[in-house]
């Protein structure tokens, strides 16, 4: 592909080697990102003081600004990208849809919209006109504006779906309407994915008109419609609940887009994955072990039968780990993120090792 950015020149090649990974294959060679500071680059930018963290969150224009500055300090070694996107947290969609939203340091979290069903079922919609929708959307035209062909501007987290009905009634709330309230519940998913899928097409539109592929938190990225399914509040769940409640709203969103990979975050989703091996647009797994789970021996036969059933991996590694992926896996549909990787000339050593992977 002939793409180029001023922070990674061969940048269409890694989208070419993205398209083979969504696909199970390789295009030259296994993918591998890495992200280092760069020698001798200068240390960032103290950030402005604020007399709130709202404020801190919402002045968009100035935090567009500093990533614009701060991405210049690294290197995008392998088949990392520059990448900047309009972080507003997790549940910023649920927000526009009517939850409150308080700001934390590093974060964000919603508070639930709907208390009583009867009160509140069918106030909770998706508004294009909330000021948090108009503030994200500047966020991402800044971005563009700033970007000038040096790196990519993705979308935000939206987190559609289980975990939105989530951020709408609380995670024991929703746990037992699974219960009490299944046809509302089952209403409320129902409803939600056309006022996601009208949310995600005004940001990919604003981004593919400026000549952006699609990517977000996960560095992945394709021209074609990308996103990242996930639902964290299944780990909550019998597999019967979420195969009746969630699934329908995941096979959807998959269809809805061109390339996907799931975001599996954590044991408690383990006893799903035939669910999610089953979904026929679903192109790749992103495993994410969780604290104290990192050993990667220990999860070998669960990306083995990822793979055996026929979906890409990402897998988080150390240096030190990458024999023992070598040793169980073809790289065809392997995507290597190394985990403890912190100086260029570091990486650039593991780049050479997983180009002697065949």
């Amino acid at each position: 592909m002939d793409y180029a950015l001023g922070l990674k020149e061969d940048a269409g090649k890694v989208l070419d080697r993205f398209e083979g990974f969504f696909q199970g294959e390789i295009v030259d060679r296994p993918l591998v990102s890495m992200t280092v500071v760069r020698d001798g680059a200068p240390e960032a930018e103290a950030e402005p003081a604020y007399p709130s963290l709202e404020e801190r969150w919402l002045d968009v224009d100035n935090r567009a600004e500093r990533l614009d500055r701060d991405i210049g300090r690294y290197a995008f070694i392998g088949d990392a990208l520059p990448i900047c996107w309009p972080n507003m947290g997790p549940e910023i969609f649920s927000a526009c849809c009517g939850c409150g939203y308080e700001y934390g340091q590093d974060t964000t979290w919603s508070i639930p919209a709907i208390e009583d069903w009867a009160r509140d079922g069918d106030k909770v919609h998706f508004n294009p006109e909330h000021p948090l929708w108009k503030a994200t959307m500047r966020f991402a035209e800044r971005l563009i504006e700033l970007s000038r062909g040096r790196y990519i501007v993705g979308l935000t987290d939206f987190h559609p779906g289980g975990d939105h009905l989530t951020a709408l009634r609380d995670p024991a709330n929703l746990a037992m309407d699974l219960f009490d309230n299944p046809d509302r519940v089952k209403a409320l998913v129902t409803q939600s994915y056309p006022e996601y899928f009208s949310a995600y097409d005004q940001m990919r539109d604003l981004v593919a008109n400026a000549g952006h592929p699609a990517t977000s938190w996960l560095p992945a990225a394709s021209f074609h419609k990308f996103y990242i399914p996930s639902c964290d509040f299944s780990a909550l769940i019998s597999s019967e609940q979420f195969e009746e409640f969630f699934m329908p709203g995941i096979h959807e969103e998959c269809r809805f887009y061109d390339r996907s990979i799931y975001h599996m975050d954590g044991p408690g989703e383990i006893r799903h994955l035939d669910l999610i091996l089953d979904i026929p647009k679903l192109h790749a797994i992103q495993w994410v072990c969780g604290a104290g789970h990192e050993e990667l021996c220990q999860w070998i036969p669960l990306l083995k039968k990822m793979r055996a059933g026929g979906k890409s991996i990402m897998v988080y590694c150390t240096s030190k780990e990458l024999d023992l992926v070598f040793a169980n896996f073809k790289p065809e549909g392997v995507w290597i993120y190394p985990t403890d990787v912190a100086d260029e000339e570091t990486a650039l050593a593991v780049l050479k090792r997983v180009e002697c992977w065949k």
